[in-house]
C-alpha cells in the first residue's frame, strides 16, 4: 500500500472526511517535541478531548501556567499558538531535562473545586517538596496553594510523571506525561557523534531532529531518529460521571468527586499520545486537536537506528507490535540492561531482549532500538537489475552497502545479498524473471487507487513503475521518490479490541510506520 495513501484509506473506512485534516508546516526542532529547562510552571486543568468517532470526552491534563523559558524543541508560537502548552493538554507536556541536573516543577491546581487537591509523582527520581499541603504520596497543590517539586533525575532515558492523588480517578482523567532525560554531553560516546548514517543524512541535506546522539552513556545507544509513544486507555463512563458531578446544580449534588465509581473498568478508547487512529497520524500540534498536541507517525530510511521511547500510562498492559523487525531493548525505567561485568562501562554488552511486541506495563517505560533494512525479503527493494543499470552493492562486514561513498547513493544500506534479485514472478511491468511475488494486474479495477505503482524505494523507482503496461493503468507515476512514496507497515496493539474506537475497527492503538526512499527528506517538524 502506498505510504501517503494508507491513512486516507483508513479514514474512508471510518467515513471520516480527509478534507477535515488541516496540514501545515511547523518549525518544531525535535522528533519528540517538548519543553526544556530547569524550571517548569505547570497547572492541572479541565478541557474536552476528541475521538475519531466524533465523541468529546471531559478530561483533565497538565499545561503550562506560564510559557516555558526555552522553546528549543517547539514550533514558533506565531505558527502554532498552543505549542508552548499554555493550555491543558493530554498527555501533559513532555519535560526534556539532563541527567544529574536538578529541575523544579511548580504545580498550580486549576481543577474544578469538586476535585480537591492534586499532585505529581516522579518515579525513580530524587524529589523534595516545598509549599502546598501534605498528601499521602506527595506534597499536594490545593486551590490557591501551589506546590513546588525539586527533582533530580539520576538516570538517563525515558520516564513518566503522573498524579499521586486519588490516582484511580485523576490518572484516568488524563493527569500524566513523560520526561526525557538526556545524558550529559560529555557522557555521549564519541562513537555516536559521527556515524555513516550521519554522513548519509548530511549528504542528502536532511535536518537532524534528535534530542541527542545517544540515549545513554553507552556505545550501543546511538540512534538516528526518535519517537515517544505513551499508551493509555479511557472509560467514557468515568469521564461522563465526573462531568456530571462538576456541572451539577442543586441541593442534591455531591460535594466532591469521591462518588465517581472507577470500577468495574471498561475502557472504550485506546490511545497513543492522547489520540486514537487515524488522528494519531495527523501532524504534531494539528489545530483540530487543541488539547492533544502529540502524534504517533514514525518515519525512517533503511538502516536508520530508530529510538522508541515507550511509556505505559494507563491501567492495562498493551501488547504493541512493531511490524518490520523486532525491537532491541536498551533499558527499562531508565536502567540499562547490561551483561554481567566486573566494571560496567560504555562498552559492556547489552543484555536486553529482542521483542516481538513491546508490552507496555502501567507505570513502566522502555527504551529500544528499531531498525528496518529489508534483509531477508529475498528481492531488491531498491529496484536494480534493469537494462542499463550500473549500480553496485559492496557489502560491509555485516553484509550492507555502507562503505566508501555509499552514503551518497540512493541504495545506501542495501542488503547486498538481495541486490539485483527481481520481485516479480509474473510481471506486468518492465522486469521479468522468477522473483518471489506476483504483482497485481493493473488492468483489474479492484486494485483501486491505493496501490503505490511501484514496490521499490530506489531513486529509479519511477523507471520501475512504468513499462509496456504501467502501474497504475493511467500511466501516472505514483512512486515519485521526491514525494513520500515509501513502504507502510502497520504498528498496532495485538489485543484486537484495542485497535478499535468504541468497538469500531480500525481505530485505537494503531498507526503506520513509513520506510521512505533516501531521495525523500523526512521532515520531523510535521
Amino acid at each position: 500500500m502506498h505510504a501517503n495513501k494508507s491513512k486516507s484509506f483508513i479514514r474512508q473506512l471510518l467515513r471520516v472526511s480527509a478534507a477535515a485534516a488541516v496540514l501545515f508546516t511547523s518549525l518544531a526542532q525535535a522528533t519528540a517535541p517538548g519543553i526544556t529547562g530547569t524550571a517548569f510552571a505547570l497547572d492541572a486543568a479541565a478541557a474536552y478531548i476528541t475521538q475519531p468517532d466524533g465523541t468529546t470526552l471531559y478530561s483533565w491534563g497538565y499545561g503550562c501556567s506560564t510559557p516555558p523559558a526555552s522553546t528549543a524543541y517547539l514550533p514558533a508560537v506565531s505558527i502554532v499558538p498552543n505549542a508552548n502548552c499554555q493550555t491543558m493538554q493530554l498527555p501533559g507536556p513532555t519535560l526534556i531535562v539532563t541527567q544529574g541536573v536538578a529541575f523544579t516543577v511548580t504545580l498550580t491546581n486549576n481543577l474544578p473545586t469538586q476535585a480537591g487537591n492534586t499532585s505529581i509523582l516522579f518515579p525513580g527520581m530524587t524529589v523534595t517538596t516545598s509549599g502546598g499541603v501534605a498528601g499521602l504520596l506527595a506534597g499536594e497543590a490545593a486551590a490557591g496553594n501551589p506546590v513546588t517539586y525539586t527533582v533530580t533525575p539520576t538516570t538517563a532515558g525515558t520516564h513518566s510523571y503522573y498524579s499521586g492523588t486519588q490516582m484511580d480517578l485523576q490518572v484516568e482523567m488524563g493527569l500524566y506525561g513523560a520526561i526525557i532525560v538526556l545524558p550529559n554531553t560529555n557522557d555521549v560516546p564519541a562513537v555516536c557523534n559521527a556515524t555513516p548514517n550521519d554522513a548519509a543524512r548530511s549528504a542528502n541535506s536532511e535536518s537532524d531532529f534528535r534530542l541527542a546522539h545517544a540515549a545513554y552513556a553507552h556505545n550501543s545507544s546511538c540512534y538516528d531518529r526518535e519517537y515517544l509513544f505513551q499508551f493509555s486507555e479511557m472509560d467514557p463512563k468515568i469521564h461522563r460521571a465526573a462531568e456530571e458531578v462538576v456541572n451539577c446544580v442543586g441541593v442534591r449534588c455531591p460535594g466532591t468527586l469521591d462518588t465517581v465509581a472507577t470500577e468495574p473498568y471498561h475502557p472504550a478508547y485506546y490511545m497513543i499520545n492522547g489520540r486514537s487512529m487515524p488522528d494519531d497520524m495527523d501532524p504534531n500540534y494539528a489545530p483540530q486537536y487543541p488539547h492533544q498536541p502529540y502524534n504517533g507517525n514514525p518515519h525512517m530510511h533503511p538502516g536508520d537506528l530508530t529510538l522508541l521511547r515507550i511509556v505505559g500510562q494507563g491501567r492495562w498492559q498493551h501488547p504493541f507490535h512493531e511490524h518490520g523487525n523486532h525491537v532491541r531493548v536498551l533499558a527499562r525505567d531508565g536502567n540499562l540492561l547490561l551483561a554481567p561485568a566486573a566494571a560496567p562501562g560504555p562498552s559492556t554488552p547489552l543484555a536486553g531482549p529482542l521483542l516481538f511486541t513491546t508490552t507496555t506495563t502501567p507505570g513502566q517505560t522502555i527504551d529500544g532500538i528499531f531498525q528496518w533494512t529489508g534483509k531477508g525479503l529475498n528481492w531488491d527493494v531498491f529496484g536494480h537489475g534493469y537494462t542499463g543499470d550500473t549500480s553496485v552493492c559492496i557489502p560491509d562486514a555485516n553484509g550492507y552497502y555502507t562503505g566508501g561513498n555509499a552514503y551518497q547513493q540512493p541504495n545506501y544500506y542495501e542488503w547486498c545479498g538481495d541486490h539485483n534479485k527481481p520481485l516479480e514472478s509474473k510481471p506486468f511491468g518492465n522486469v521479468g524473471s522468477g522473483g518471489p511475488v506476483t504483482l497485481p494486474d493493473p488492468n483489474i479495477v479492484s486494485n483501486g487507487p491505493w496501490y503505490a505503482g511501484s514496490p521499490y524505494l530506489g531513486g529509479d523507482a519511477n523507471t520501475r513503475a512504468a513499462g509496456p503496461t504501467p502501474i497504475p493503468p493511467s500511466g501516472t507515476i505514483a512512486n515519485d521518490p521526491s514525494g513520500e512514496a515509501g513502504f507502510a507497515y502497520m504498528w498496532h496493539s495485538h489485543n484486537e479490541r484495542e485497535i478499535t474506537t468504541a468497538n469500531i475497527f480500525p481505530g485505537g492503538m494503531l498507526m503506520m510506520m513509513l520506510v521512505d526512499p533516501r531521495a525523500y527528506l523526512i521532515d520531523e517538524s510535521k
